[in-house]
């Protein structure tokens, strides 16, 4: 029996230590955006090579274009 009145009187003390002093602090109102990324860093040289593909891309579809605008001239 005393040990039964020990162990709730521990059990008591230990869940009445685990108490919040403070309430936790408010959460920020709206969610800012991330900073740009600067010139360099880890991607860079996959950004480079990304827009460069972009152009390539730009410039092939500009030939093709032209090319289509060129057989419908013809009359094709």
């Amino acid at each position: 029996m005393k040990t039964a009145i020990a162990c709730i009187a521990v059990l008591a003390l230990a869940l009445s230590a685990c108490g919040a002093d403070a309430p936790p602090p408010p959460k920020a109102a709206v969610a800012q955006p991330a900073a740009p990324l600067p010139n360099s860093n880890v991607f860079s040289t996959d950004v480079k090579a990304l827009n460069k593909a972009k152009n390539v891309q730009n410039v092939v579809n500009d030939q093709q274009k032209a090319a289509d605008k060129a057989l419908q001239d013809q009359g094709g």
